[in-house]
């Protein structure tokens, strides 16, 4: 009987340091807001499930007065001439030694995890992560990144310790003459 209450000991203490270790936070960024603010494309995800299939996705941040961060996510839906998908949540910093943990409500009162897990020197490249490891966007300032900028981004999600089979590449095609993307175009939000 001692020896069976040790095994279970044992068995439940490794269980428990293995979901530790896996849930483990997130790596976060240190943000200049200011400078993360403006258009993000989209360049891979594992989308959330109104996103699946977007074309064309750009994430734009404002920074308000008050500290909030207005947010555009914009995307045409299924195809390059897909219907224009509009979403307008409002991002409320909840880390402001790192400004990279925000809440993003869609929905009143609702906050969704929202992380900044890297973003690039420059502020050119970014990863966006939820601490449940069910999304996670990669981003750019220009709708195409080089394949190695690409694998470093990779790398970086992977060492967070996300199920990489589920990373989709999302399709940015933008006209040469095109000046601004399609998140500027009038219209109610969804």
């Amino acid at each position: 009987m001692d020896h069976f209450k040790v095994l279970m000991t044992m068995s439940l203490l490794t269980l428990l340091s293995a979901c530790r270790s896996s849930h483990a936070p997130l790596t976060t960024a240190q943000v200049e807001l200011p400078k993360f603010m403006g258009d993000w494309y989209v360049i891979a995800n594992i989308p959330t499930s109104i996103e699946r299939g977007a074309h064309n996705a750009v994430e734009s941040y404002r920074l308000d007065p008050d500290g909030s961060i207005a947010t555009t996510f914009t995307f045409r839906d299924g195809a390059f001439d897909g219907k224009l998908k509009r979403y307008c949540p409002r991002g409320f910093v909840r880390d402001t030694q790192s400004n990279a943990i925000w809440g993003m409500q869609f929905i009143w009162p609702i906050k969704a995890d929202y992380r900044i897990v890297y973003v690039s020197p420059d502020y050119q490249r970014t990863i966006i992560g939820r601490e449940k490891r069910d999304n996670v966007w990669i981003m750019a300032r220009t709708p195409q990144i080089t394949d190695a900028e690409f694998a470093e981004l990779r790398e970086r999600v992977a060492r967070e310790r996300y199920d990489m089979t589920q990373l989709t590449l999302v399709p940015q095609r933008w006209p040469e003459s095109a000046e601004a993307p399609p998140r500027s175009a009038e219209g109610p939000c969804s």
